[in-house]
């Protein structure tokens, strides 16, 4: 008999990473908060899960390639970001609009 959590379980006993979205994102999400914990092993991981509690969120922050769109950025422990980075329990992920001007 297999005693492996099922995947949903799985998901649910992931460490959680702290991330930090900015008010003009959550601004068009009624009840996304400024800071929000998630299930994640990746930025991909991370955004998934952001996008399952305000669908459309993924569209905001990701192009159809996938990646990061250019007007977005996202930092972890001080360096941009990808998809693919790894994500440590614990960690917090900064999501920023991109400021130009000038």
């Amino acid at each position: 008999m297999d005693n492996s959590p099922a995947p949903e379980s799985r998901k649910a006993a992931l460490a959680t990473v702290v991330v930090r979205l900015p008010g003009v994102l959550v601004d068009l999400f009624p009840g996304a908060p400024r800071k929000v914990e998630v299930p994640a092993t990746t930025v991909r991981d991370m955004v998934d899960e952001l996008d399952k509690r305000w669908p459309g969120m993924r569209d905001r922050i990701c192009d159809s390639r996938p990646a990061i769109r250019k007007h977005m950025n996202v930092f972890v422990e001080g360096e941009r970001a990808t998809l693919k980075t790894k994500l440590r329990p614990g960690v917090e992920v900064f999501v920023l609009t991109a400021i130009s001007g000038g």
